[in-house]
């Protein structure tokens, strides 16, 4: 259902890299729950050169953690294609540029979506990467709409777009926002849409304001795009790839996960980040649980119980305390996302 290189997917939404949040202990949970391919958090290419270390880390892959995407972003291309074809020997499958960054730390170091003004050494970057990277692993993009909504961020989009499918790239992903938005106001699907037309039979991943299931499938008939780039949704809400996979096998939407089914997908998780960050796995997991309560029927009390956790005891009896299988909880909560707005015609 979706082509990526040589690599099939059996379902057109990923879990897309998450500064902070997509290490392996996120991504495995993410497969269990459905995702069919899943990306490492981005890192700088001089860490992956230059930090022996911290590469080991990096590319501790898990062998059910397969195929996994490596997400790298840097300002010099020679240094940025060392990095990729560090990465591709160590085991990812797909090697990912990452031109959509919008911190301000980054763009003031000329990485991330400050290349979006740089068509020139974007494009530099792209070509490197390309040729270091050996030919049957896939190499694909993530860039935002431009820096901001002028035309002549527009006219660079499309110079790098361009120069992407020209270089042989498998895919690009497209954020519905400009660099200069950041995540303020929706994304603009309309945009992606257009990018979509625009590059025919070449694929196209959309991104921006994709929160539920309901949410991809909305974007996927509104922009036609060739899967689904699931972000920020994914954040404590992992149930999302199965609940795609039931609506486009014609299925109703499933009930949201009950308390219980909560609590052994967050202890899993927990499991698994211990396994992957040792002691500190509790602090780890602390945004993981703020975002896992909003689909508790108690979602203020729990998201201050995890809140308050400072060690793996304190983690523990929270999860103990609110998703004890005894309880006779109330059903789990729908998050709501604003892909219908979108769908709907809303412009960023």
């Amino acid at each position: 259902m979706l082509r990526i290189g040589p690599i099939q997917l059996d379902l057109p939404v990923i879990q897309a890299a998450l500064s902070g949040y997509s290490d392996a202990a996120m991504r495995l949970i993410a497969r269990r729950c459905g995702a069919p391919y899943a990306i490492h958090e981005v890192v700088l290419d001089k860490i992956v050169v230059h930090s022996p270390k911290l590469r080991r880390q990096i590319v501790a892959i898990p062998p059910d953690d397969h195929p996994v995407g490596g997400q790298l972003m840097g300002a010099e291309p020679a240094l940025f294609a060392q990095a990729a074809q560090l990465l591709a020997e160590c085991g990812y499958d797909v090697i990912d540029i990452n031109f959509g960054c919008p911190v301000r730390k980054v763009l003031g170091r000329c990485r991330g979506g400050y290349l979006l003004s740089e068509p020139t050494t974007a494009i530099s970057i792209l070509r490197s990467v390309r040729a270091a990277v050996p030919p049957h692993v896939p190499v694909t993009l993530k860039m935002r709409r431009g820096m901001d909504d002028s035309a002549e961020s527009e006219r660079a989009f499309f110079t790098i777009f361009d120069a992407a499918i020209e270089a042989g790239l498998a895919a690009v992903a497209v954020h519905g926002r400009t660099v200069e938005q950041k995540y303020v106001g929706p994304a603009c699907w309309r945009f992606i849409e257009r990018v979509k037309r625009y590059a025919g039979d070449f694929t196209i991943l959309g991104s921006g304001d994709v929160f539920t299931a309901t949410d991809a499938l909305r974007m996927l008939e509104a922009t036609g795009v060739d899967g689904v780039w699931a972000a920020r949704g994914c954040i404590g809400n992992p149930w999302l790839f199965g609940e795609v996979r039931a609506l486009l096998s014609g299925a109703a939407l499933p009930e949201p996960p009950s308390v219980v089914e909560q609590g052994r997908i967050i202890r899993a998780h927990f499991e698994l980040s211990e396994a992957h960050h040792g002691e500190k796995a509790a602090r780890v997991m602390r945004k993981f649980g703020i975002k896992y309560s909003e689909l508790h029927p108690s979602g203020g009390a729990v998201r201050d119980a995890f809140i308050a956790v400072q060690n793996r005891e304190q983690w523990l009896a929270a999860l103990d305390r609110w998703y004890d299988p005894a309880c006779d909880w109330p059903p789990g909560v729908r998050k709501e996302g604003p892909g219908a707005l979108i769908a709907a015609g809303a412009e960023a």
